[in-house]
C-alpha cells in the first residue's frame, strides 16, 4: 500500500484547513444546522474543488485513487471545523462500501457523479436500537422480475433526508446484500409533518422515483449532522455487489470507522486549541488561569488523549485486512474517548461562558457524543477486540 509522503500530507492539510477556515465559520455552521438539509452549499463546493468526494475513488471514475491515509487528513480538518456537508455520508460511509463490494458497473454508474460532487450518497444500515450490526438487520429484499424490492425501515441514516443515493443493507434468502436506491423524488417528512426536502415543491411534480419510500427527519443531539428514518415498502432497488457480502460489509465498516476516528480527533484537537488559548488570556486572581497547576494537568491529559488518538488513527488508516479490523476498533475507542473527554473539559474550563448557546463548545460536545454511537459503541469495540484476541491466542 502506497501512502503519500508526510510532507505532502501536511501541505494537503494546509489546503483543506485554508478552505474550511474561509467557508465553515461558526456563523455559517449555525446557519446550516438550522436548515432542513443541514449542510451548507458553499462549504460543499469548497470540498468538491479540493476533489475530496472522489479522493478514494479510482482514477477511471474521476477520482484521485488515493486511500484512507490521505482522506483521514481531510476528515480530521472537517471535524475541527464542524464542516456541514454531505462529505461524511458520501465519502466516509458510501465510498468505502462501493469500493469493498467491487462492483465495476456500480462504480462506473455512481463514481464519476460522486467525484464531481453531483451525486451525494450515504449508507442505510442501522435499525432498531441504532446498532451498526449486520446481524441485527430486519429489512428484507425480495426479487421482482429482474429487479429487487425492499421492505423494512432504517434509522439514524446520516444525510438520509438529502442524499441522492442510498446504499441499503438488507437480508436476502442467501445472506445480506447491498441495494442502491436513488431517491431524487422521495418525500421527506419533517418534524412538523411537511415535506422538508430541498426543492420539495418541484419534487412533488416530478416522476415519483421514490415510490414506496418515506423519509422522516430525526431531531438528534448533534444539529450539525442530520439523520433520518427511512421506511421501505416495496421500494424498487438495484443490487450492488454480491449477495452474501458480510465480509465486504465488515471491511467497509473498518475503513469508515477509522475515518470517523480521524474526524473525532479533529474535534478533540480543535477544542484543545480553543481551551489552551482561553487559558492564556482568561485572568483570575491577577494571573492567567493556565498558570494554575490543576489547569495545566487537565490540558496535559487532553494533549495525551489527542495525540494517542491521532497515533491510533495513523496506524488504522495504514492497515489492511485483519490488522485493519483490529486497528480501526482501537482507533474508534481512543478517538471516541478523546473527543468526549476533551469536549467536556472545554466546557468546564471555559467556566460560565462555556455553557452558553453562543459559545461553540456545546457544538463540539454534541458532535463528540453523537459520533460515539456511530459505527459501534465503546462496549461493542471492546467485545470485538476481545474476540480477536481470543482467536489469536487459541
Amino acid at each position: 500500500m502506497t501512502v503519500t509522503s508526510e510532507e505532502d500530507l501536511e501541505e494537503f492539510r494546509g489546503s483543506v484547513r485554508g478552505a474550511l477556515s474561509a467557508v465553515s465559520t461558526s456563523g455559517r455552521v449555525r446557519e446550516a444546522m438550522l436548515t432542513g438539509s443541514g449542510w451548507d452549499e458553499p462549504t460543499w463546493r469548497a470540498l468538491v474543488q479540493l476533489d475530496l468526494p472522489g479522493l478514494m475513488l479510482p482514477e477511471r471514475c474521476g477520482g484521485s485513487g488515493l486511500g484512507a491515509a490521505e482522506f483521514a487528513v481531510a476528515a480530521e480538518e472537517c471535524g475541527a471545523w464542524l464542516a456541514c456537508s454531505p462529505l461524511f455520508g458520501t465519502s466516509v460511509l458510501a465510498v468505502p462500501l462501493l469500493l469493498a463490494l467491487g462492483d465495476d458497473a456500480a462504480l462506473d454508474a455512481y463514481g464519476p457523479r460522486i467525484a464531481s460532487g453531483d451525486l451525494t450518497a450515504t449508507v442505510a444500515l442501522a435499525e432498531a436500537g441504532a446498532r451498526w450490526d449486520v446481524e441485527a438487520i430486519r429489512t428484507t429484499a425480495r426479487r421482482d422480475g429482474d429487479g429487487w424490492r425492499l421492505d423494512g425501515a432504517k434509522t439514524h441514516v446520516v444525510d438520509g433526508a438529502t442524499a441522492d443515493l442510498l446504499l441499503v443493507v438488507a437480508n436476502t434468502p442467501d445472506g445480506p446484500a447491498v441495494f442502491a436506491v436513488e431517491r431524487a423524488t422521495a418525500p421527506v417528512e419533517g418534524p412538523d409533518g411537511r415535506d422538508a426536502s430541498p426543492g420539495a415543491s418541484a419534487k412533488r411534480d416530478a416522476d415519483p422515483g421514490g415510490a414506496g419510500m418515506v423519509v422522516e427527519s430525526l431531531v438528534t443531539l448533534d444539529l450539525t449532522r442530520k439523520m433520518a428514518r427511512v421506511a421501505f415498502d416495496g421500494t424498487p432497488a438495484v443490487l450492488v455487489g454480491p449477495v452474501g457480502c458480510a465480509g465486504e460489509l465488515a471491511g467497509a465498516a473498518d475503513v469508515s470507522r477509522a475515518l470517523l476516528a480521524a474526524e473525532q480527533t479533529g474535534v478533540a484537537q480543535r477544542c484543545l486549541d480553543m481551551t489552551v488559548e482561553y487559558a492564556k488570556t482568561r485572568i483570575q486572581f491577577a494571573r492567567p488561569i493556565g498558570s494554575f497547576q490543576v489547569i495545566k494537568e487537565r490540558l496535559a491529559d487532553a494533549l495525551i488523549k489527542v495525540e494517542s488518538a491521532r497515533s491510533a488513527v495513523y496506524t488504522a488508516t495504514r492497515s489492511e485486512g485483519p490488522a485493519l479490523a483490529r486497528d480501526s476498533r482501537v482507533a474508534a475507542l481512543m478517538a471516541g474517548k478523546a473527543a468526549s473527554w476533551v469536549t467536556a473539559q472545554t466546557i468546564q474550563l471555559h467556566g460560565g461562558v462555556g455553557f452558553t448557546w453562543e459559545h461553540d463548545a456545546h457544538l463540539y460536545f454534541k458532535r463528540a457524543r453523537t459520533s460515539a454511537h456511530l459505527l459501534g459503541e465503546a462496549g461493542e469495540h471492546v467485545t470485538a477486540l476481545a474476540g480477536m484476541l481470543e482467536r489469536e491466542v487459541v
